[in-house]
């Protein structure tokens, strides 16, 4: 890839219900109007397939796992080699009886398997049963090369740790990319929202400073009930966004819609800004041993 060239990239902000033909049908819409509009990467949301089925515990969900490569990742490069375009979808992924991942699949724009990521960080907290579902990941954080690029993917959780960033940059991703499904507590206020809301943006911003690297991140939308009654559900806030590599906004969607984000990527300013805030020449690597404790007694 020229490095000097613009990558013309695309976010997919959507609702996905229960059907998923209907799901399918709505990306396979975004897909083709993305390359109408020469699009070259384009990043799905997290578990874009169906409901987020992590608000529950529910043993018959594992009935939708499949392995990798499987239907979804099959039905992805076939969307990817037919539009030409570099896909980063999502995919709870079977690996064996018992053991699950939820994982990134990323298909080259001539249909093929590129590469995988499994999410490192893996959460439990009210309305995100994420530990009854997904083992944590085990590929490391290793950028998939790609037609457009070495992509730095990871996945939702994994966006509020920097070391999981900076392991991506260290192995030499061009871009970083969060498919994410996160969102608000209804019963939350508003400004607990807006607070919840700016810090999840900033963290992002904050890895793109940090790295010299330029960042998309994509969300869903709309609002999914809890199965159980057991909370009030999410409120999943949208606010999809792609940002430079000095965490300047290059586009953002709104919290409430569904839509095709279409961003352009100067990848030779990651160059240019590194030259002026040379962050990975001043780190102090031999002062960072602690880094690999839990905490600090």
């Amino acid at each position: 890839m020229n490095a000097t060239s613009t990558l013309r990239t695309g976010l997919v902000q959507m609702r996905a219900g229960a059907d998923r033909a209907a799901n399918r049908t709505r990306i396979e819409a975004q897909a083709q109007a993305a390359a109408g509009q020469g699009v070259q990467l384009l990043l799905l949301p997290e578990l874009h397939d169906g409901p987020y089925f992590c608000q529950v515990e529910d043993p018959a969900n594992f009935d939708h796992a499949e392995p990798v490569p499987g239907p979804a990742s099959d039905w992805l490069g076939g969307l990817a080699a037919r539009h030409g375009l570099v896909i980063v979808g999502s995919v709870f992924e079977k690996r064996a009886a018992g053991l699950y991942h939820n994982t990134a699949v990323v298909l080259d724009s001539d249909g093929r398997l590129a590469g995988r990521y499994r999410k490192m960080h893996i959460p439990d907290d009210p309305g995100y049963h994420e530990k009854f579902y997904f083992t944590p990941g085990d590929l490391g954080f290793t950028p998939i090369d790609t037609a457009v690029g070495r992509l730095g993917v990871l996945v939702c959780w994994d966006q509020w740790y920097p070391e999981a960033a900076r392991l991506m940059t260290l192995a030499g991703a061009d871009l970083l990319l969060y498919p994410t499904a996160i969102g608000w507590d209804p019963d939350d206020d508003e400004a607990e929202r807006r607070r919840q809301f700016d810090a999840w943006r900033t963290v992002q911003r904050g890895h793109a400073v940090a790295n010299g690297l330029p960042l998309l991140a994509a969300n869903r939308t709309g609002f999914e009930a809890d199965p159980s009654g057991a909370t009030a559900g999410i409120d999943f806030w949208g606010g999809s966004f792609a940002c430079g590599p000095q965490g300047e906004l290059l586009a953002e969607a709104g919290d409430d819609e569904e839509i095709l984000l279409v961003a352009d990527l100067d990848l030779a300013r990651s160059e240019r800004v590194r030259r002026i805030w040379p962050f990975l020449r001043d780190r102090r690597i031999d002062a960072y041993t602690d880094l690999r404790l839990r905490f600090r007694e």
